[in-house]
């Protein structure tokens, strides 16, 4: 099982998010975020939004560390990727964990 976090870099609700997301199933994503704690409520589409103080818990799990862009990369080439409904990337909060 290999997941995949970016740097907290993503503003929302006063803290700083990273994504978490598998490059194999939703199956598997969903199963590694149980196992940290983290709320189903965190998932958002295709991903896990983690806030900055979740960073390191995740990659002490597992998580191998990469760059945002390849999060993106690695969703789209695993066929896992979700675009958002009527809304810009930028237009979206995550949501709270």
């Amino acid at each position: 099982m290999t997941l995949y976090i970016d740097p907290p870099t993503w503003p929302g609700h006063g803290r700083m998010w990273s994504h978490l997301v598998s490059d194999v199933s939703y199956d598997e994503l969903h199963a590694f975020a149980a196992e940290l704690g983290v709320p189903r409520r965190a998932f958002d589409s295709d991903h896990y939004d983690l806030p900055a103080h979740r960073y390191p818990d995740a990659v002490r799990a597992g998580a191998m560390e990469v760059s945002s862009r390849e999060v993106v990369r690695l969703l789209h080439g695993a066929g896992l990727r979700r675009r958002k409904r009527g809304a810009g990337h930028g237009d979206r909060q995550p949501r709270n964990s």
